[in-house]
């Protein structure tokens, strides 16, 4: 009974010894036999691979839901990690919000009760058009947007052009169904401004790039990275308080301010009506709906 696994081992020694020193040449001649073959005949190397496919599916299956089980788990866990944050950063925002409409709420009642000492005039509420922005040139020479609304839905010359971020442009050109919006960076726009905190006047002016710049500021006027700019209301052509923008860097160039408004990303603009007329000529020569030029009376 003992002499039995010692010839056992005895041979099966040089079986293992012939075994790998013939493997590669099997390996090879085995390949070169299927590249035979599937010169011969592509059809049967073809319905062998697909055995050999449908064979190895259920494996790579069973073997992949185990992985892929832990793969949910981890993204699980990230997100959870993530939610968590969300959760804290949406917390500390929102005890902000309510300190926010303390203020607020505070604010509107002093203004109320002053505006009630004073019998102050309510400013006008504006009525809107909401348009599509068509078409635009924006570049070195010219920025403009094109929007499918024009004089047949009372839009007017001169009116502000808002979108929900801030102050756009204003009405330029007005057809029948179409009107042009020049944009607040174009270089000839100019736009009556107020920095919000230190109350300082001054003119926005496009210079055709993205960040317009403040011209006719007082000589020793203090101006701050991150104020706020919004309208003045001078000239009676944009009501105050519209937001602009905010101070973006301040050099020997000049105050540039960073706008509010995205032309990027511009989908659709409020026209508003404001009732104002201001400086404003609107009385101008418009295109017709007949494509030739003509004189409001």
């Amino acid at each position: 009974m003992e002499q039995r696994p010692s010839a056992l081992l005895r041979l099966a020694a040089p079986l293992r010894s012939l075994v790998q020193r013939f493997m590669y040449l099997g390996l090879i001649a085995a390949a070169f036999g299927l590249m035979l073959v599937g010169k011969i005949d592509a059809l049967l190397i073809d319905r062998m691979r697909a055995e050999v496919t449908n064979a190895v599916a259920p494996i790579v299956t069973a073997l992949s839901q185990p992985l892929a089980t832990i793969s949910e788990a981890i993204v699980a866990v990230k997100s959870l990690s993530t939610i968590r944050e969300e959760n804290i950063r949406l917390a500390q925002e929102n005890a902000n919000l309510k300190q926010w409409l303390l203020v607020a709420r505070k604010l509107q009642a002093e203004n109320i009760a002053l505006q009630t000492l004073l019998s102050s005039v309510d400013d006008r509420k504006p009525r809107y058009i909401t348009a599509r922005v068509v078409a635009g040139t924006r570049g070195a020479f010219a920025n403009s947007f094109v929007i499918n609304a024009g004089s047949g839905d009372n839009v007017r010359k001169g009116q502000a052009v808002l979108n929900d971020q801030g102050f756009v442009g204003r009405v330029s050109v007005v057809a029948k169904h179409s009107a042009r919006v020049l944009l607040a960076n174009d270089i000839n726009s100019r736009v009556p401004i107020i920095i919000e905190n230190t109350r300082t006047r001054g003119i926005l002016a496009g210079s055709n790039t993205n960040r317009p710049k403040l011209i006719h500021l007082p000589p020793n006027a203090r101006v701050t990275t991150s104020e706020r700019v919004v309208t003045s209301g001078h000239g009676g052509v944009f009501p105050p308080g519209l937001p602009v923008g905010v101070v973006a860097s301040i050099n020997d160039g000049g105050v540039e301010v960073k706008l509010f408004a995205d032309y990027h990303k511009m989908e659709f603009v409020r026209v508003a009506d404001y009732g104002l007329s201001g400086f404003v000529d609107t009385s101008a020569v418009t295109p017709s709906a007949g494509g030739k030029a003509e004189k409001r009376r």
